[in-house]
């Protein structure tokens, strides 16, 4: 029982510590700017468009009270003259007909505006992400990434297709009323206006908590879609170990939190509306009893009644200016999130006068290079070593000792603390990234497949390839026998990170994908772990022939699948202990031989 405590007690913890964060900004026009920068592409076609529509659309619904009211009862029916009544109503219909073609052009072309708007936020986000280095997204889960492309752009959806072109219609609305109003009744104007100060003071109130609601119900949000994204991928663990109850549970409270925070948002956004009703009572019973005031001291009932038409629609922009705001609320909070990832600058930076690495030979040199993820501990400490041109270069030692670092910087995934890296003599800082990674191919032991087929699949690294090229590439590698057994070969589709496949047989297709690239320098992480011997032994003989006049750098547990390496470099917490070809290591009987000795003996024991 104590331990079923103790283990939600480590669920809620772990919750706890893997949230998102409350960004802590000031509500500010230089934001919005920024936003409705997007309509810039738009300012000559789309935008121009709607806002001459929405002008001609309010401009009548301004003018129609006053044929109503004016010239309708103070004329038309006063008079007693039918002529002009029914001009007035072929009038007042003609302007209905006006008004409504102008809504719905204006209804379609701002929806067009916003879908626009939205589709380039989403794409340029998206393209700015995958420029982001490898630190980007050790700090972030992926869930939180993708509430961000997602949920926090498709929030701002409504305030493009419908609140920045309402918010100027109900703006020049509100202001003709009140110009309109203070002709037709100044006196009458005066005193029903006495009541938006009120109002004024309580929406500014109310501003910063529903702001930082919504900015909640983000956060909530992003937890919820990351342990979504967890559960889903590690579904295969959580039935191993009879933990589905234990996930629903913690599930369960990541739901709770984030449905609570939508209800938070949402009441203190609904609480404008209802204010501004009460608001439209309120001036509604002092239209009634001080107009009744002003006719038996000579108001014309005409101007009364057109009068009480614009109290009605006064109210009108004001109840949609609140929903607008909390819309531009929702907004800003979304965008303080996105624009925090736009504004998110590699660590890998590009040098503006980056040149373009056109050719590559392949030597590898590393001069007094040091490296730390974090500031508690080095993963290389001052390591300096050559890798020669068209040599096999395998990297040992323990977990932690700074193989795949190695392999990280030579990818420049991430930059050197200090000293510098170097590729056939140029520091790998003034080379273009592009003209780098397509030169350099990594292979990794955990090997992500796409959704697609399998040719798709092998041509991921180098799309203009043709069949044949692909094909060619599988055979190297020993892929070709068990895609041909699939049920459409190369046209098979798989489905996302390849569940369909076996461990070995994504193995090999990383191998092709890899190989088909034709890098100058090829990474294998551990490449070779999840494959069996059989497998394997098929894998050194196609490498023989592919890797050769190309660099390679294997990194391997099994010292077996490095005995041809040209060279041996064991390391040891980010040290250099040894080096040299398998031979040389084990007569000098150092680390590497007793490393060797005891995978033996393991294998012996085995």
């Amino acid at each position: 029982m104590k331990w079923g405590v103790e283990l939600k007690q480590n669920r809620r913890a772990r919750f706890h510590y893997s949230q998102d964060t409350a960004i802590e900004k000031q509500f500010n026009w230089k934001q919005m700017t920024r936003l409705l920068g997007y309509m810039d592409p738009y300012k000559k076609n789309l935008l121009p468009k709607a806002i001459i529509s929405m002008l001609l659309s309010t401009a009548v619904r301004l003018i129609i009270p006053i044929f109503i009211g004016v010239l309708l009862f103070d004329h038309a029916i006063k008079d007693q003259d039918e002529t002009l009544l029914v001009q007035l109503i072929i009038g007042i219909a003609a302007l209905y007909l006006l008004s409504w073609v102008a809504n719905t052009y204006r209804i379609k072309w701002t929806n067009q505006l916003g879908q626009y708007i939205i589709y380039d936020i989403r794409q340029g986000l998206f393209k700015h992400i995958q420029r982001l280095s490898h630190g980007f997204f050790d700090k972030r889960s992926a869930g939180s990434i993708l509430v961000r492309i997602i949920n926090d752009v498709n929030s701002m959806q409504e305030l493009f297709t419908s609140g920045v072109i309402n918010l100027l219609m109900d703006i020049v609305l509100l202001f003709g009323i009140i110009v309109i109003m203070f002709v037709l009744s100044p006196q009458l104007t005066l005193a029903i206006m006495i009541i938006l100060p009120l109002m004024f003071l309580i929406s500014t109130s109310l501003r910063k908590r529903i702001r930082r609601s919504w900015q909640q119900v983000r956060i909530k949000q992003a937890k919820l879609n990351s342990h979504l994204n967890e559960s889903i991928q590690g579904i295969r663990v959580t039935q191993s170990y009879t933990q589905e109850k234990g996930n629903m549970e913690f599930f369960e409270g990541v739901n709770h939190e984030n449905y609570a925070s939508w209800r938070d948002a949402t009441q203190k956004s609904a609480f404008f509306r209802p204010f501004v009703e009460m608001s439209n009572a309120i001036g509604t019973a002092i239209l009634i009893w001080f107009g009744v005031y002003l006719i038996q001291n000579g108001m014309d009932y005409g101007v009364f009644v057109t009068f009480a038409f614009y109290l009605g629609m006064f109210w009108e922009p004001i109840s949609r200016l609140g929903q607008v705001y909390n819309q531009l609320l929702v907004a800003m909070a979304s965008s303080e999130r996105i624009f925090e990832f736009l504004d998110e600058q590699p660590n890998v930076p590009e040098k503006k006068n980056a040149i373009e690495m056109k050719e590559m030979k392949g030597e590898i040199t590393f001069k007094d290079v040091e490296f730390s993820y974090d500031e508690s501990r080095k993963a290389l400490h001052e390591m300096s070593l050559k890798m020669k041109a068209g040599e096999t270069v395998a990297l040992v030692g323990h977990t932690g000792s700074g193989k795949s670092t190695i392999a990280n910087l030579i990818s420049r995934f991430y930059d050197p603390t200090n000293g510098t890296v170097r590729i056939d003599g140029v520091d790998l800082k003034d080379v273009k990234l592009d003209s780098l990674r397509e030169k350099v191919s990594v292979v990794l032991q955990d090997t992500f497949i796409f959704s697609g087929t399998i040719m798709e699949n092998i041509r991921f690294g180098r799309p203009d390839a043709t069949d044949e090229e692909v094909i060619e590439a599988a055979v190297a590698v020993g892929a070709d026998h068990f895609i041909k057994r699939l049920s459409n070969g190369y046209a098979t589709e798989v489905e996302e990170r390849g569940n369909v496949l076996s461990v070995g047989e994504r193995q090999l297709l990383s191998f092709a994908r890899a190989l088909l690239a034709d890098p100058r320098i090829l990474i294998l992480d551990e490449a070779t772990a999840s494959i069996d011997t059989e497998t394997e032994l098929k894998i050194q003989k196609a490498l023989n022939v592919v890797l050769k006049g190309r660099t390679a750098i294997m990194i391997a547990h099994r010292l077996s699948t490095i005995r041809e390496a040209d060279n041996i470099i064991v390391l040891d917490h980010g040290r250099i202990l040894e080096q040299g070809n398998h031979g040389e290591l084990m007569r000098s009987g150092g680390t590497y031989y007793e490393l060797v000795k005891s995978q033996f003996n393991m294998m012996d024991a085995g």
